[in-house]
């Protein structure tokens, strides 16, 4: 069970979270028509009131990117603002969850996005470790990662994650924690819901963005961050075969953060993982406004007393 922060942002309004309802009619429910963005927030641990937002601005820029999609029109800025409002409306007291959601609100049945109704609301959770942080194991999925001529994969669009739901639960079937899906071309993608690194012999290895990713936010940071600290970092196509041999393997994501996988099939992997421990401490380290060099990733939004 979640336990949903009080107060949502539904129908230009700020109202209680019980209160914000949808039809069962409503167009996006039955066509995937909906684009989301998901951000963490915590208390400042040495200024308690205020919150730390981790790239607020890139994913109000992703979100607003994402509506285009959908032929909608809505700036960064007004979800930046209304983000804002949000969060001090709710004054969270422990690490939590944003999920800001752009979808057709109207009660059609065509599967359009012209002369259609949109809408925009926002809800919280309380969220601590999406995933474990001593490691998951993953499988190779049955289901393919879909194409960007099929679907607008530079867009976090909602009809899009029923592969990785597929994906997720075949994975848990069958035992392990995540999944780990292809592209068409038969090359590592990305998991359910998260981007995926290779370290090999001191190098990291990622899927470029033409292997049908999601351009993920924490993804391009810990990108940023392992070339600053003089790792070399290569965006390429990855064989399956290069995850069993690698020398660590890492998810990441806003939920997942940065979690070590330790095992693939029935390859394990090092238990050993310096790159992985180095830049998952340098990444807790910034969204927790202790490092002054990326200060200006961290958004404070101070607390009403």
């Amino acid at each position: 069970m979640y336990n949903f922060l009080p107060i949502a942002y539904f129908q230009d309004q700020f109202l209680p979270f019980a209160e914000a309802k949808l039809s069962i009619a409503t167009h996006a429910l039955h066509y995937g028509t909906g684009a989301f963005g998901g951000l963490r927030g915590i208390p400042d641990p040495q200024r308690p009131q205020q919150i730390l937002l981790f790239r607020l601005d890139r994913h109000c820029q992703r979100l607003s990117q994402s509506a285009r999609f959908l032929h909608f029109d809505l700036s960064a800025k007004f979800i930046q603002t209304k983000i804002t409002e949000f969060v001090q409306k709710n004054q969270p007291q422990t690490s939590f969850y944003i999920r800001p959601f752009v979808y057709t609100s109207d009660l059609g049945i065509a599967p359009r996005l012209h002369n259609i109704e949109k809408d925009f609301f926002i809800y919280g959770i309380e969220l601590g470790d999406y995933l474990s942080p001593d490691g998951v194991s993953c499988r190779l999925s049955s289901w393919c990662r879909q194409e960007d001529r099929s679907l607008p994969l530079r867009g976090k669009i909602s009809g899009a994650y029923i592969t990785s739901s597929l994906a997720k639960t075949e994975a848990h079937a069958s035992g392990f924690d995540e999944a780990i899906l292809m592209n068409a071309q038969g090359k590592v993608s990305e998991a359910s819901g998260m981007n995926i690194f290779v370290v090999r012999n001191g190098q990291i290895l990622t899927p470029s963005a033409d292997q049908d990713i999601l351009e993920g936010i924490t993804r391009a940071s810990i990108i940023q961050l392992a070339q600053a600290s003089g790792i070399e970092v290569i965006e390429r196509p990855i064989d399956k075969s290069e995850l069993f041999i690698a020398d660590e393997v890492f998810l990441s994501g806003t939920a997942a953060k940065i979690t070590p996988v330790k095992q693939i099939e029935n390859y394990p992997l090092p238990t050993i993982r310096p790159i992985t421990d180095k830049l998952r401490a340098k990444l807790t380290a910034i969204t927790e406004n202790r490092d002054p060099e990326y200060q200006h990733w961290v958004y404070v939004i101070p607390l009403q007393p």
